[in-house]
């Protein structure tokens, strides 16, 4: 008699990759000075949006753009692009160290910066509540850094770039 196991690394993948995407991100507000309040209030919503549109392969990019409050103008920018295909050993890994340096070469955010999340998907993705339209702030006159893959697992990767003058 044989025995056999089946586990369904799909879905660990998509909890690891959204839940290391999220604090990712944390790290980044928290690094640049800005206030990860916000973020906290907003997780459920942000948790809910990101592991659907992942688990569907709707999900594109996450950005985190950082604004001037009175003026609106864009002051930098994160995104984490997913990346389906990835290919790595099958373990589940973040690289913490690689988005540290880079938040170090991207600095702090000047005094009276406020931040949002954005998202690009596919067409035909679900609607998700919590979330609605919206356009991305103009990057003109900004430079986009990539960092690489920072986040990986069984066929789901995440790379991470950010935009600064």
């Amino acid at each position: 008699m044989s025995t056999y196991a089946f586990v369904n690394t799909s879905a660990h993948t998509v909890t690891h990759v959204t839940n290391k995407l999220l604090l990712s991100f944390k790290e980044i507000i928290r690094e640049t000075g800005l206030d990860v309040t916000k973020m906290s209030r907003e997780w459920p919503t942000l948790e809910r949006g990101v592991s659907a549109w992942i688990g569907s392969k709707h999900l594109e990019n996450v950005i985190l753009e950082i604004f001037d409050a009175k003026s609106g103008a864009l002051v930098g920018r994160w995104d984490i692009e997913i990346a389906y295909g990835y290919i790595g050993d099958g373990s589940l890994w973040v690289d913490t160290d690689a988005i540290k340096y880079s938040i170090r070469k991207a600095g702090l955010a000047p005094r009276g910066c406020d931040y949002r999340f954005v998202v690009t998907r596919k067409p035909n993705a679900r609607s998700v509540e919590g979330w609605s339209t919206c356009e991305l702030r103009s990057t003109v006159g900004f430079s986009r850094y990539c960092i690489g893959t920072t986040i990986g697992g069984s066929g789901l990767g995440a790379n991470v770039a950010y935009w600064g003058k």
